[in-house]
């Protein structure tokens, strides 16, 4: 078993997922107050709910956060 591959899949997927989880926060953001604002926030709760899954399985199996490339977000930064 490659181990390793696992590991880059890994911190690939949290970082690409970190970074397209911002991006939703700020496309929210600029939508507040236009009729796109409902749907933007949907797409923004449903990164919230895999970001947070994501870390939650992380540390039930004892994966540090930074091993994934979920350490420097936190879910506050969804609701801001």
């Amino acid at each position: 078993m490659d181990s390793e591959k696992y590991k880059n899949y890994l911190c690939d997927l949290g970082t690409i997922t970190k970074e397209y989880a911002r991006e939703a926060i700020s496309e929210h953001m600029a939508a507040r107050g236009t009729d796109e604002e409902y749907y933007k926030t949907g797409y923004k709760i449903g990164f919230h709910r895999f970001v947070t899954l994501m870390q939650q399985q992380a540390e039930a199996f004892d994966i540090p956060l930074k091993d994934i490339g979920l350490d420097d977000i936190d879910e506050n930064e969804f609701f801001k």
